[in-house]
């Protein structure tokens, strides 16, 4: 792992733009956008290289970049698998029993929550509510969101992802965007009056 981190021309160009949306004198509130450009670029991490780079490129001290990237979940200060699961367990995913979908993954990948497939493809994270709670349980891999899943889904997503396959994410039961299970069945079914 490199110990220097520099943007490459395009996200310079990228992190400029982002910078030069927020007020003079306000630069350093671009310090979320420009973590996850950077740690985009970083394997999916904010290396010490990637904040000592931030905290360069706006001009503020090393332990700003550090608190905000410590905060949120959307920033690994660690190294992540090629994809990143984050599972939300909170209430809304817990009752329609995320737990399993959970125990399914980490029987199917041999890791557990917080670790890292040995080959470097899967890496398991809780978070707190990913906010589709209506399509739960759902699982964030990468920047995409799995829905209405269940043990045998989860592990039919992981299959396709280790076999370089990109399997459709969004609702896996076929829900028709937030209505009930089986709402696509009835808003076609449905007539309406003018009444």
């Amino acid at each position: 792992m490199s110990d220097t981190f520099e943007f490459s021309p395009e996200n310079l160009a990228t992190a400029q733009q982002i910078v030069a949306k927020y007020p003079e004198g306000r630069q350093a509130s671009a310090v979320l956008p420009l973590l996850d450009l950077a740690q985009r670029q970083n394997s999916g991490w904010a290396s010490d290289a990637v904040m000592d780079a931030v905290a360069r490129f706006l001009d503020m001290p090393r332990i700003r970049v550090v608190e905000v990237a410590s905060f949120y979940t959307m920033i690994s200060m660690k190294p992540v698998g090629k994809y990143l699961l984050q599972f939300c367990t909170t209430t809304p995913c817990w009752l329609r029993d995320s737990d399993a979908v959970l125990a399914a993954t980490e029987e199917h990948l041999g890791v557990r929550l917080g670790q890292t497939t040995d080959d470097g493809m899967f890496s398991l994270l809780e978070v707190e509510c990913l906010g589709a709670c209506v399509n739960a349980p759902i699982v964030q891999i990468n920047d995409d969101m799995y829905e209405d899943l269940t043990a045998d889904s989860i592990v039919s997503v992981l299959k396709a992802l280790k076999a370089g396959e990109t399997p459709p994410y969004g609702t896996q039961i076929g829900r028709q965007t937030s209505a009930p299970d089986g709402g696509a069945k009835v808003l076609n079914d449905m007539t309406f009056s003018e009444d």
